[in-house]
């Protein structure tokens, strides 16, 4: 379908660098992207926001614990941000953690993990997984039942979730419950067969030439291309992994992937449910909640941790 006009105004309104400017350092894609965040002032109302100083493999990690207004004990929904592993934080998805937490009757546990090219890859899914273990063993501090642990997360926080997933049926971690990945990095740029690089690769948001810097900051080795940790289309086995969402935008340069991973987890077993939301762009979810299929998004993550927790 056409592209939806909220998200042509918004695409109009922020427009990119001009094509000869030098590609910016990740010190300035952060600096511009804080600079564009803006956090709603009339956020959905939770039981309590904490930020949590949480034990991570090169020191303390900051967790925002979101814990909705009801009696304990309550699922754990463990949200891991986008950017391309180099750039976001907690705060650019207050909005939609304090949502979820409120409508699903979960606590959601926003992780700050550490960012490339500083702390490149294995950085990131290691601060996560240690995020993930110190609150499945310290959950019932906070009236959380570890026994219902989901995991989701957007854009790179997306290829987070699922890499948890895998690293805790590897090594006998945490037993996760779902996962809600939201257009996931699952591939790399390069690959063969992914027509939205093509059909997407600019004037979107989020360009074909956006990913291939990201993946210049994230991989400390171009031997890291080949781990499923890092690239979980890498992974020759998908059985055994938790339900999934996976949702889609269809103007965005990583639908294709995420279509294709969520077949794969549907063929390897997993139970697995697959939307593309028509018209919308890359950030739909989390970023630009403003756009009206955002909410319809946000009521679909909801119906889906409720039915599956």
């Amino acid at each position: 379908m056409p592209l939806d006009p909220a998200a042509a105004r918004l695409l109009a309104a922020t427009p990119g660098p001009p094509a000869d400017a030098a590609p910016p350092t990740p010190a300035q894609l952060r600096a511009l992207f804080a600079s564009g965040l803006a956090v709603p002032d009339d956020l959905p109302e939770v039981g309590s926001v904490t930020d949590l100083a949480v034990p991570g493999p090169a020191g303390e990690l900051r967790v925002r614990l979101y814990l909705p207004g009801v009696e304990g004990p309550v699922p754990l929904f463990v949200w891991m941000h986008g950017g391309g592993w180099t750039v976001g934080g907690i705060e650019e998805n207050e909005l939609v953690n304090r949502r979820v937490c409120r409508d699903a009757r979960v606590a959601v546990a926003s992780v700050e993990y550490r960012l490339a090219p500083e702390d490149p890859y294995p950085a990131a899914p290691d601060d996560c997984y240690a995020a993930l273990t110190w609150l499945a063993g310290n959950a019932h501090r906070y009236g959380v039942d570890a026994s219902r642990i989901a995991v989701g997360g957007e854009s790179a926080g997306g290829n987070l979730a699922t890499v948890l997933c895998l690293c805790s049926r590897d090594r006998g971690g945490p037993r996760i419950a779902a996962q809600v990945l939201v257009c996931p990095v699952t591939a790399h740029p390069a690959d063969k067969g992914l027509p939205s690089y093509a059909d997407c690769a600019d004037g979107f948001g989020m360009s074909a030439d956006a990913m291939r810097f990201f993946f210049h900051q994230y991989p400390s080795s171009p031997r890291d291309l080949d781990d499923p940790y890092l690239l979980p289309s890498r992974s020759k086995d998908l059985t055994g992994l938790p339900p999934a969402l996976v949702l889609t935008a269809e103007y965005d340069v990583l639908r294709s992937e995420g279509e294709q991973y969520a077949d794969r987890l549907a063929r390897a077993g997993v139970p697995t449910t697959y939307k593309q939301y028509d018209g919308q762009i890359h950030g739909f979810y989390g970023l630009y909640t403003d756009l009206p299929a955002s909410p319809v998004a946000h009521a679909d993550v909801v119906e889906f941790l409720t039915r599956v927790l």
